[in-house]
């Protein structure tokens, strides 16, 4: 198995992060997303990182990348085992998504858009607090590929410029220091990502 990967990129971190998670013995190779090798250009139409090779399957959108390391290599689960919780858990990846990671796109872009999703970041980080205080994990006693998903924009935060403020920086400080405490997190940051947190 080979990830193709952006050292730098939320999809291509909590692609890793699962993978560490479930121990899988797999090759990691960075890429430029502006300069892609010429391998990644044959193997995926969109010319995207993160992407995955698996014999012949290869993979290029990472919320499908997850589904399928948590099919493939079950344990430990990290989605939920009944229908209903496993779509639930779904949509909670696609609000993560389109919430909070579009937001983290325009504040890379720059310009007088990034100042707006900085703020609407920080807000929507702020009004989803009080649900980080009702369990462990994110809705969940368990790790779950929510957590991965939110893990890498909580590194993330100082890098992009957002402090929180008050009970959502308790909350919020609490819930991260337990993902970022996790083996598996320590093992998927690259030295770009460490270098964000210095």
């Amino acid at each position: 198995m080979t990830l193709f990967s952006d050292p730098a990129d939320l999809h291509s971190h909590r692609v890793r992060l699962v993978l560490a998670e479930k121990h899988v013995t797999v090759d990691i190779v960075d890429v430029d997303p502006l300069n892609l090798p010429e391998d990644v250009m044959d193997l995926n139409p969109y010319g995207t990182a993160p992407t995955l090779v698996d014999r012949e399957l290869v993979l290029f959108d990472s919320r499908i990348i997850l589904e399928y390391l948590d099919e493939r290599y079950p344990h430990p689960p990290l989605l939920p085992v009944d229908p209903v919780s496993r779509a639930t858990f779904r949509m909670y990846i696609y609000r993560v998504e389109k919430d909070w990671y579009n937001r983290v796109d325009t504040i890379l872009a720059g310009g007088k858009p990034a100042t707006k999703a900085r703020k609407e970041l920080k807000e929507s980080l702020t009004a989803s607090a009080p649900i980080l205080s009702a369990k462990p994990f994110f809705m969940s006693d368990e790790f779950s590929v929510v957590d991965a998903s939110i893990a890498p924009l909580l590194w993330r935060l100082p890098h992009l410029g957002i402090e929180l403020d008050g009970s959502a920086s308790n909350t919020y400080n609490a819930y991260a220091a337990r993902l970022f405490k996790r083996d598996a997190f320590a093992k998927s940051l690259t030295e770009a990502e460490r270098e964000m947190r210095l």
